[in-house]
């Protein structure tokens, strides 16, 4: 059965390799194909996931040992002996002699005779001489980008932003395992009644750190849970909690979700809102827009009107000033998730970011108008990079006097988070490393009652 894993998991790396798409789509596919054990679930989890995460630094370790150079291998060769090489440097508990003799099987099947004597070869060369030593390289940036496993280039940016020692506790962080957290359902339970109803089911968890609607898991799988199935509880991360209560929704309101799929925080603001008001959801793809429906059917919410629709567009469907709140929680690089998207820091690009955030002020831009005066804007991404960020922010204030910081924002976020903040203004950026949580970042802003400017919708 072991073999039988490596070879999904290659095939699975293969096609991450081939069509960048996401490892845990993939992975998720190819477990429901396969019929594995729970265990062996385990094993390729933790191969195709930590194949992906370490790619740059396998292949560095790879090079030397390769004559031709890994550029003028076949792909499924290359993924094989990334897979074989992590089991290698990176797990414990698997023997060498098994995972070079399970490599070579795999090479043998998929390829020649002469394909799996290289395999071989490359193998036990390195089981006898070893690999580089990453804590030789004296280059801080390409010493983090190798012993983390980042990209060089992104390594830079976080250099430059936030300084080496918090570049290098954001990328040690992304090398962790992230928690799984729960968000309760607070207008049908309380977090004591809900981890009281999962330890019945022997699934064990406490209060999370963070958001006060928070249950972090310490055992057991909170979607096969009853409190899951039947509404009571939503998988979310803890900093993505924090942006419902940040937009300090009010019964009977009209908010504006502007780019809303899966629905975690549209979900949150109709609970909040005890399903009274309307919470209009909006995403470009229709399929993503069944995601929200779905939620809100399971957590039984009837306050939430979804359509497939390009924010950017909002203007063309909405009146001016038709809303009492509105969240953008704007596509962005993800950067903040790299720990559970391993794939993202492989597949982005820095000019990507320049081209995403066109995209976030194009939209906040549009919706801006869609605001009642006095009403709240709430910005949000999950992604650390300035350019996308604090600089966004700065920008829509610039280009909007309409708009100012809501001096009340500070005061809607945790204790625990009252560090982080500055008084002066409405905004924040959660790292990875200050809470065990994603990279996050919220600016809140206020449109101002009376504005003496003409609207543009």
């Amino acid at each position: 059965m072991k073999q039988n894993v490596r070879n999904t998991a290659v095939e699975v790396l293969l096609k991450i390799e081939q069509n960048q798409a996401y490892s845990n789509l993939l992975l998720n596919q190819s477990i429901q194909k396969a019929n594995l054990s729970q265990k062996d679930v385990g094993l390729l989890t933790e191969l195709v996931y930590g194949t992906v995460q370490r790619k740059n630094t396998l292949d560095y370790l790879l090079e030397p040992f390769v004559a031709k150079g890994l550029k003028k291998l076949e792909k499924w060769v290359l993924v094989l002996l990334r897979m074989s090489l992590y089991q290698m440097v990176y797990l414990d508990k698997i023997p060498d002699h098994a995972i070079i003799n399970e490599a070579v099987e795999i090479a043998k099947k998929r390829g020649h005779k002469g394909i799996s004597g290289m395999v071989n070869g490359v193998l036990r060369r390195i089981q006898r001489e070893g690999t580089a030593d990453l804590s030789e390289l004296t280059h801080d940036e390409e010493r983090l980008a190798l012993q983390y496993s980042m990209p060089e280039w992104l390594v830079q940016r976080w250099i430059t932003q936030y300084g080496l020692d918090n570049a290098e506790k954001m990328c040690a962080a992304n090398m962790e395992p992230a928690p799984v957290t729960g968000r309760v359902n607070s207008m049908r339970s309380s977090r004591e009644k809900v981890l009281q109803s999962l330890h019945d089911e022997g699934i064990e968890g406490s209060n999370g750190g963070l958001s006060p609607d928070a249950i972090k898991l310490k055992k057991g799988t909170l979607s096969h849970s009853s409190a899951f199935k039947e509404g009571y509880v939503t998988i979310q991360d803890e900093s993505s909690m924090l942006v419902a209560r940040a937009l300090n929704p009010s019964s009977n309101e009209k908010i504006l979700d502007a780019c809303a799929a899966p629905g975690g925080k549209t979900t949150h603001i109709a609970e909040l809102l005890n399903n009274t008001g309307e919470v209009t959801a909006l995403d470009l793809h229709p399929h993503k827009v069944k995601l929200i429906q779905e939620q809100a059917e399971r957590l039984g919410l009837t306050n939430i009107k979804t359509e497939a629709l390009d924010s950017r567009k909002a203007c063309e469907k909405f009146s001016v000033s038709s809303f009492d709140r509105i969240l953008v929680d704007a596509p962005c690089s993800g950067f903040g998730v790299i720990r559970k998207k391993p794939d993202i820091k492989w597949s982005k690009k820095e000019e990507d970011i320049h081209r995403i955030a066109e995209i976030q002020m194009q939209i906040l831009d549009k919706v801006a108008e869609l605001l009642k005066p006095g009403g709240t804007l709430l910005y949000s991404t999950c992604t650390v990079d300035k350019e996308e960020n604090d600089e966004i922010a700065d920008a829509f204030l610039k280009h909007h006097p309409d708009f100012e910081w809501d001096k009340s924002f500070n005061e809607r976020l945790p204790e625990t988070l009252q560090p982080y903040l500055k008084p002066a203004e409405a905004q924040v950026q959660i790292l990875p490393h200050y809470f065990n949580s994603d990279g996050f970042y919220l600016a809140c802003f206020k449109k101002k009652t009376t504005t003496g400017g003409e609207t543009r919708c």
